[in-house]
């Protein structure tokens, strides 16, 4: 466990070492506000929630999200510094879980500041406030799933555009294989249990769930299960790096 807290201290503070975190951030913070407020139609609309400001949340993930996780590996191997990492007395799982959870934790303060929007739908109306606590909680599941998967892909190659598109690709299957558009495609010839088993993998899903205000334990589940499954193929694929 010192171990862990030690790779993800180290993480955490290397974020910050370039401009390309406060960058990040601000263009994460700008991208929000913009959706929110103007593709969203925030004030057109007249109702004190932040449904229009949740809604965007996997779209916009769906690019911010890979952008982060691509260079947790890729960057490693390409500078030769995995062959260091792989030598030190850190167990493999320690390095794995340490590097995620510190982008988990970086993701998790940039959706923090975006608390300013919280306050403004509280000072023009009087929304359900356990609500957006909840979205909240969902999308930082959410973060987590898509970070899972972006740190695993970047495990599987040394160049940084190429881990991004893969988990551009992958993450957007999870997104949309619970709209009607995919699920009416296979309800036409597969059977109903297929159908049910595609839509249950669907980042929306969940996340719709937990955006109408209830913590469906069996919605955590799923996102921690999820996150479990790809850190635990990622120890697999530098493990086999390693052994090659």
């Amino acid at each position: 466990m010192k171990q862990m807290i030690a790779v993800l201290r180290r993480e955490l503070v290397g974020y910050f070492a370039t401009p390309l975190a406060y960058v990040f951030i601000v263009l994460f913070l700008f991208s929000m506000g913009a959706f929110t407020f103007y593709v969203g139609n925030f004030y057109e609309a007249g109702n004190a929630d932040l449904s229009s400001f949740f809604g965007f949340h996997p779209w916009l993930y769906l690019f911010f999200i890979p952008a982060i996780s691509m260079r947790l590996w890729a960057e490693e191997q390409k500078s030769g510094t995995i062959e260091l990492l792989m030598t030190l007395p850190i167990p493999l799982w320690s390095m794995v879980t340490g590097k995620f959870l510190a982008a988990w934790a970086f993701t998790g303060l940039a959706l923090f500041l975006t608390f300013p929007i919280w306050l403004t739908v509280n000072y023009l109306g009087d929304p359900d406030n356990g609500v957006i606590f909840a979205s909240y909680i969902g999308s930082f599941f959410m973060a987590g799933g898509y970070l899972a998967i972006g740190s695993c892909l970047s495990a599987l190659t040394r160049n940084q555009v190429i881990a991004f598109v893969l988990s551009v690709v992958i993450c957007f299957l999870f997104t949309v294989s619970g709209l009607p558009l995919v699920l009416d495609f296979f309800s036409s010839w597969a059977p109903k249990i297929l159908v049910t088993t595609i839509a249950s993998f669907s980042f929306m899903t969940h996340f719709e769930a937990i955006m109408d205000g209830v913590i469906d334990l069996r919605d955590i589940v799923f996102f921690i299960t999820l996150i479990s499954l790809w850190l635990t193929v990622n120890a697999i694929v530098l493990d086999q790096k390693k052994a090659g």
